[in-house]
């Protein structure tokens, strides 16, 4: 049994979801307090996600430049460098773990999109 519940519209709405939570959790959260980094890596993320999905070739993608699967791959490596980042820049407290929940969000999202 395949549980490859999201399409890739549904996809595309988480994306442009998550790059709104991107931008602006690290305010409400006040992240930065271990590292700037924490802070400002998130809100260029959340940017380049706008990016990624206007470029991606799905219904909610404007350009379509960007295969699907290439998207999928995108997500992947975002979500592995948020999982790393905190070891890298030594990230403290509520700074690491909202990018470890986010990399377990994305890795979830990414299991669970249909490959097109």
């Amino acid at each position: 049994m395949k549980l490859r519940i999201i399409t890739p519209t549904l996809h595309g709405v988480a994306d442009y979801s998550a790059a709104v939570g991107l931008i602006t959790l690290p305010i409400l959260l006040n992240l930065g307090n271990s590292s700037g980094i924490a802070f400002w890596f998130s809100i260029l993320t959340g940017l380049a996600v706008i990016v990624v999905s206007i470029l991606t070739n799905y219904k909610l993608g404007i350009v379509r430049t960007i295969p699907y699967q290439g998207h999928l791959a995108i997500d992947l490596l975002v979500a592995i460098t948020f999982m790393i980042l905190p070891f890298l820049f030594d990230l403290k407290g509520i700074d690491g773990y909202y990018y470890w929940i986010n990399a377990a969000v994305i890795f979830l999202v990414v299991s669970l999109s249909e490959s097109k």
